[in-house]
């Protein structure tokens, strides 16, 4: 299942650094994940200070 950034992202930046697929960039109010390129491991989501990636339901 992919992970989507919610809007409690504060553009850290440490989601990207972290994933191992380099599917996810900076927008225009949050980091944004390709959920085509995504393998669903979590990375984000344990690297994320605020919580803001959640997985896709």
């Amino acid at each position: 299942m992919a992970y989507k950034i919610t809007e409690k992202c504060i553009k850290c930046g440490a989601c990207a650094a972290e994933c191992p697929v380099g599917c996810i960039s900076e927008g225009e109010e949050r980091y944004v994940i390709d959920p085509a390129q995504c393998i669903g491991c979590g990375t984000c989501a344990g690297v994320c200070p605020v919580e803001a990636p959640k997985e896709e339901e």
